[in-house]
Parts: structure tokens; C-alpha cells; sequence
């Protein structure tokens, strides 16, 4: 068996190449969407790529799964509850994927989304059982997803699809989706670990049900440009430069924007409705980083711009986005709403807030 995990920092997401040294066969699951590296990898080593396999719809990030099966002639799959625009091959649990020698085994594991697999890695002339799993984005390292599909259903999902990974043998290698980012609260960075690790020291995992289920009901900010990612890896638009960003801009202190907005600068807000409504900088108008591109056109482009978020990190980002679709003079503001506050500003409810 030959395999290699690709790290991607600009996006703390990983994707993996698996092949069959006897068949010459490889698949590669939850590709970026520069998928040179793969097809790169490939031709190096003499390998074909027939499979490609995301784990689930991404949100945060384009898959390059439809740009590696043009180039290859390989099978995009996906779990057969996947809501896309495209023609797919579709997986079920217990499903099982051969690879030359090699065995892919589904395993249905809902919860961060309704689609979301892992996938089991058995390699019999080795072992009839398996050495590692590919745990998409149920299980990291020392976090788990967050449940997209939504409130409690979502979160009760979340909690049976972590219990059945934590079924496997201890030995098993755990390979998640991220390894930083969005997706999740508080991963510890480490790119891979095994169950039986993650079972005594994930803390995530030593909360009881009911615990678990109240954590993973308040999941963190949707991600950058996230609308239109996902609407991109459905197949219902062409939107792949969401995750684009430009060369780091200007950043301002609390005092610096002050003076800024009394001479005609726009604020915007990036957090999420919720906790704009919670209590924001007097005039700051609120859209969500999650919704930037596809409402851009609401923003001017004639004037100043000012980003804020919580604390100055989600504005960071949002920043660097908008400088790359060509906005000439944008900030963001260090620290954040959290940073006008401890500066004694007063803050503004919304109507509904």
C-alpha cells in the first residue's frame, strides 16, 4: 500500500492519496481544488487514479473532485444522500470499495453534514483488520466536527457517528479532514492520531451525551465565503475564487477607527446575525463573512472600509478577500467588537437584538 497526506494550511484541511502498489490503482479522498499535486504524484510513481471520494460537501473550502475526474477519467463518489447537481457514483454504509488488495469500507457517520462518511482502510495481506480510518470531518484531533446539518438532529447525529468510530480497535490510525479551521472549536493542530488516543485524551469525548449534545449545538462561525463554496461544490454555480484570498491589508486600533467613521468609512460586521444583534459598534452594518461574496455587490467600493468581527480574526481574513476582488482601501479593525468594548465604547442592539 502506498500513502501520503497532503496538509493544506491556507485552509487547515487535509486530503490523502492511497494506491495499490500490485494494481497501480489510487484514490484520493477530499481533493483541493489545484489538483496538480495529485496528478503530479500520480505520473511520479506510476499510479491511476480510478476513485475520488470526498467525505462530505465541503463548506469551507472548493473541491477539486469534478477537476480530477475530467483529467483522470476516475469515479467521483460521494454517500447517496448528497443534494448536488452532478453525476456521481453513490455510497452506502457498509459499502466496500476495492483497490487493487486494498479495501475501502464505507461507514455512514452523519452529523457535521447529512452525507458525511469515513472510510475504513484494510489492507488484507496485512490484516483483516483495518489500520486506519479517514474520519472526514466526525472525528479530529482532539475535537470533532461541528454539526452542520443542524440543532439538536444534527447533534444527536454528531454523537452516534463519534461512538461508532470509538468502536474501533485502539490501534487504528485516525486521519481527519482538518487539522485547524473553521469546522471545528478547539483541535489540537496534529494532523492525525489513532482512537485509542483520542478516547483518553479528546475532551470532547469525555463529556457525557447530554454534555456533548449541548456543546455541539452551539457550533462556531460559519466559514469564510461559505454560501458560495458550498453552492459551488453542489454544482449550482461557478464561484472558486470564494476561497481566494489577497496579500494581508492594513489593520487599525479602536482609536484609529473612530476618526476614520466620523470621515465618511464603512463598517461592516462580519459575525453572524446573532451576535450582531447582541450588541455591535454604533453603524456597522451587518454581513456575514459566510454570506461576502455573494452579497459583494452591497458593499461600495467608493469608500473607506472597515471590518470587524469578534475579536479580529474572522475580519482578517475578510479583509484579505475583499482586497483580492479588487477593493483598494479596506482594514480591519485589531481586536475586534471585543476591543472597542474593553475600550469603554458603548455598544448598539439591532431592533431585534
Amino acid at each position: 500500500m502506498y500513502f501520503k497526506q497532503f496538509l493544506h494550511d491556507d485552509h487547515g484541511c487535509a486530503s490523502y492519496f492511497i494506491a495499490s502498489r500490485a494494481s497501480r490503482e489510487a484514490a484520493v479522498v477530499d481533493p483541493q481544488v489545484d489538483v496538480d499535486p495529485y496528478l503530479d504524484l500520480a505520473a511520479e510513481r506510476g499510479y491511476r487514479i480510478t476513485t475520488v471520494i470526498d467525505t462530505h460537501l465541503h463548506a469551507d473550502h472548493v473541491s477539486g473532485n469534478r477537476a480530477l475526474a475530467r483529467a483522470t477519467g476516475a469515479t467521483v463518489r460521494l454517500h447517496s444522500s448528497a443534494e448536488v447537481a452532478f453525476a456521481f457514483a453513490p455510497l452506502e454504509d457498509e459499502d466496500v470499495l476495492p483497490l487493487g488488495q486494498l479495501r475501502l469500507q464505507v461507514l455512514h457517520t452523519p452529523g457535521h453534514r447529512i452525507e458525511s462518511i469515513s472510510l475504513l482502510v484494510v489492507n488484507p495481506p496485512r490484516s483483516p483488520e483495518p489500520s486506519m480510518v479517514l474520519s472526514g470531518d466526525t472525528l479530529f484531533v482532539g475535537d470533532v466536527g461541528r454539526p452542520d446539518f443542524g440543532g439538536d438532529e444534527g447533534a444527536e447525529q454528531q454523537w452516534s457517528s463519534v461512538q461508532r468510530l470509538l468502536t474501533l480497535p485502539d490501534w487504528v490510525e485516525v486521519f481527519p479532514a482538518h487539522f485547524e479551521g473553521s469546522c471545528g472549536k478547539a483541535m489540537c493542530g496534529r494532523p492525525s492520531s489513532t482512537i485509542g488516543f483520542e478516547r483518553r485524551f479528546n475532551p470532547v469525548l469525555a463529556l457525557s451525551r447530554q454534555e456533548f449534545l449541548t456543546y455541539a449545538r452551539q457550533p462556531p462561525a460559519r466559514p469564510l465565503n461559505m454560501t458560495a463554496i458550498m453552492a459551488t461544490n453542489q454544482g449550482r454555480a461557478d464561484l472558486s475564487h470564494a476561497q481566494e484570498l489577497g496579500t494581508p491589508t492594513s489593520r487599525m486600533s479602536v482609536a484609529e477607527m473612530k476618526q476614520l467613521v466620523t470621515d465618511g468609512a464603512v463598517i461592516l460586521d462580519v459575525r453572524e446575525p446573532a451576535e450582531y444583534a447582541g450588541g455591535h459598534v454604533p453603524g456597522a452594518r451587518n454581513l456575514p463573512q459566510a454570506e461576502l461574496l455573494t452579497r459583494i455587490d452591497e458593499i461600495p467600493r467608493d469608500r473607506k472600509l472597515i471590518l470587524v468581527c469578534e475579536s479580529g480574526n474572522r475580519s482578517q481574513g475578510a479583509a484579505r478577500f475583499l482586497a483580492r476582488q479588487g477593493y483598494e482601501d479596506v482594514a480591519d479593525v485589531i481586536g475586534g467588537t471585543s476591543a472597542w468594548r474593553r475600550s469603554g465604547e458603548p455598544l448598539e442592539p439591532s431592533p431585534t437584538g
